[in-house]
């Protein structure tokens, strides 16, 4: 089910694949890099794929964060770091605020301290006492709470243009988790969901992994052209939204393939969930509208498992991959709930692609 693409290496899963090319060209093991690396990798880009095998064997840091730039529009990760400096930067003037407000209470104190000491001095009259007590306690007094005032305004300053770095923040790591062709979640969206999916044991077994794969999709490629085949993608992934629950996470997880995570519904209703997904799509028409190009049909297959069938999240995701490919085996455009003793005549697919 996966699109192998350049480079052609024949190592055990794609993660080694692309750290091999990287090495093979070059490249630094930044998270970038690895990015740019992986989405040419899978086969959603051919024109990045060829671009960036023409870099050859000496890339360039610079000409590997121009390809981003262009095809996977990521200026966001430098924008990310600059926020994260303008972070830092916020972060240490508050703590240079706060220090100057315990330096100033400690100013304060030493007044305390010499007001008692004068207070308690037999050299002076009362009157000189008092008045000394009064002027030391009034100007100290008058400078710490001018000082606090001031304090509280910069930390309050401060607290709102972090809380807006903040939000910068978020809205980059949702532009970083977004799939730029389908809208979907991202394949690195979808390794922390499923990463966290057994955190809490008292939900999997109402928790459900959908693994699903366009059917005969590399044919819709050679027949009419990738840009046909990214609006069949974008098309399917419209329709997979458009028939499930909102609150339901949906990634685009390879060039052709697709995974929902179902939370809080039994086996029989996300298999009701998997065909209607199915059935909306086996009914849509796929047709150039100023040609009349019939482009159709288009079929998927689905295969699912729970999470109680599985130990961990990479049994899980075997499991469902395991269900995908019988789907496929018994003919395509059906949907397979996971089941003992079914077996898979291959390897499989590794589902962690981006580590923590």
């Amino acid at each position: 089910m996966t699109t192998a693409v350049a480079p052609k290496v024949q190592v055990s899963d794609i993660t080694s694949q692309i750290v091999h090319a990287m090495r093979a060209m070059g490249a630094s093991p930044i998270p970038r890099n690895y990015n740019l690396f992986y989405e040419a990798y899978i086969g959603t880009n051919p024109e990045l794929t060829r671009e960036l095998a023409l870099l050859g064997s000496h890339a360039t840091q610079e000409e590997l964060d121009s390809l981003a730039a262009t095809f996977l529009g990521t200026g966001q990760s430098k924008a990310v770091e600059k926020a994260h400096a303008e972070l830092l930067g916020q972060l240490d003037a508050l703590l240079k605020l706060l220090q100057q407000e315990q330096s100033s209470l400690h100013s304060y104190n030493r007044l305390l301290d010499e007001t008692a000491t004068r207070i308690n001095s037999k050299s002076h009259t009362s009157s000189d006492l008092l008045r000394s007590a009064i002027v030391l306690l009034t100007q100290a007094t008058g400078e710490t709470i001018a000082s606090g005032e001031r304090t509280v305004e910069g930390v309050a300053k401060k607290s709102h243009e972090m809380e807006q770095v903040r939000r910068e923040l978020d809205e980059y790591k949702r532009i970083a988790n977004t799939d730029s062709l389908t809208r979907l979640s991202n394949r690195r969206a979808f390794d922390e969901k499923l990463s966290a999916l057994y955190d809490d044991p008292m939900r999997l077994p109402l928790t459900a992994l959908v693994l699903a794969d366009i059917d005969n999709f590399k044919r819709i490629n050679d027949t009419w052209g990738h840009p046909v085949g990214d609006k069949v993608l974008a098309s399917v992934a419209a329709v997979i939204r458009t028939n499930v629950r909102k609150d339901i996470f949906i990634a685009r997880t390879g060039g052709e393939e697709f995974a929902l995570v179902i939370e809080g519904n039994t086996p029989e209703e996300v298999m009701a969930m998997c065909e209607r997904v199915r059935r909306a799509l086996e009914s849509r028409p796929f047709r150039n509208s100023r040609t009349g190009i019939d482009y159709g049909p288009v079929t998927l297959s689905l295969g699912y498992a729970t999470g109680s069938q599985a130990e961990d999240a990479g049994d899980l995701y075997a499991k469902s991959d395991t269900a995908l490919y019988a789907a496929k085996n018994a003919g395509r455009n059906r949907s397979v709930l996971y089941e003992d003793g079914m077996r898979k005549d291959y390897a499989g697919k590794g589902w962690l692609i981006y580590k923590k």
